[in-house]
């Protein structure tokens, strides 16, 4: 009896902002590894979440939504997206049931050049009909041609069996590229950060969320439990008021809300503490944005 070859290989997910990338993922992995909020650009960073089996290791990456840039913390966001078509085995490029094909198009003939396999991912049929979704495929089909076209719903978890299979069809024979007990590359310190970001973009509203940046000062852990102490970089002063809000109830609520997930998710008590501070700019100050992990040099 022959052994079945071992399979391995990145699975980049990408994408315009609000299509449902990192609920796709999370379901995928089976982890909430990527933070979901309603809001654009909740996605900063690439994030890989691994899967494993015996015969096959799949690392799903997350990235952020396709955008213009308008300052360089977005462009550094676009540098992920690049190198995640650049160096994937297969790419996901997901839509959905309500936007316009020709949107970013630049990204549409990108993949059309691209050697490796494409799917893509209709999202959010549960909100559409079928005879809507069959009439998308087909328009898809003229602007994609050789890409695989399966939709689905992320939220309900409906026809991700099939995607799952499409993508071990596609998957090239390899060695793992991890370790087989990996299941993401980023640390513990990393989903703190991001925990603490998306109770922020779920309690503030207007420009606030996207001039905070959260930096984790401490990370311990403890026999009973972690000890956390996170700094939320903010651009101006009137914004540092509204994050605190009157006798920082606003912040012991978003603090709270992120102890709660932190514990769910680590599977251990936490005490955190949260500080705010002013960073003027910091989302065009490279050495910042360095420091932040959002330039690799």
């Amino acid at each position: 009896m022959t052994q079945q070859k071992h399979k391995s290989g990145f699975v980049n997910i990408i994408g315009n902002p609000n299509v449902g990338k990192s609920t796709l993922m999370n379901a995928l992995v089976g982890e909430k590894l990527s933070i979901v909020t309603a809001k654009a650009q909740t996605t900063r960073h690439r994030i890989m979440g691994i899967v494993n089996e015996d015969n096959w290791q799949i690392v799903y990456s997350d990235t952020p939504g396709i955008i213009k840039p308008h300052y360089k913390l977005q462009e550094s966001m676009m540098d992920f997206v690049d190198t995640a078509i650049g160096d994937a085995d297969i790419i996901i490029y997901v839509t959905d049931v309500v936007e316009k094909r020709d949107k970013n198009i630049a990204y549409i003939e990108k993949l059309n050049q691209l050697e490796c396999p494409v799917i893509l991912v209709i999202n959010k049929i549960d909100l559409s009909t079928q005879e809507k979704v069959v009439e998308m495929m087909s328009q898809w089909k003229e602007l994609l041609p050789k890409a695989e076209i399966i939709p689905v719903s992320a939220t309900e978890k409906f026809n991700l069996e099939k995607l799952f299979d499409t993508i071990l069809a596609y998957l090239p024979v390899s060695p793992p590229w991890y370790d087989k007990d990996a299941f993401t590359d980023k640390s513990l310190r990393f989903f703190a950060s991001e925990i603490i970001r998306e109770k922020i973009l779920l309690n503030y509203s207007q420009e606030i969320p996207y001039c905070t940046e959260v930096v984790i000062e401490e990370f311990q852990e403890g026999k009973e439990r972690y000890d956390i102490s996170a700094v939320i970089n903010v651009m101006r002063n009137s914004q540092k008021g509204i994050l605190i809000g009157n006798k920082g109830a606003a912040l012991k609520k978003t603090g709270t809300q992120a102890r709660i997930d932190m514990e769910d998710f680590f599977e251990k008590k936490v005490f955190l503490k949260l500080y705010v501070k002013v960073e003027p700019d910091w989302r065009e100050n490279r050495r910042k944005l360095r420091d932040f992990g959002y330039i690799y040099e």
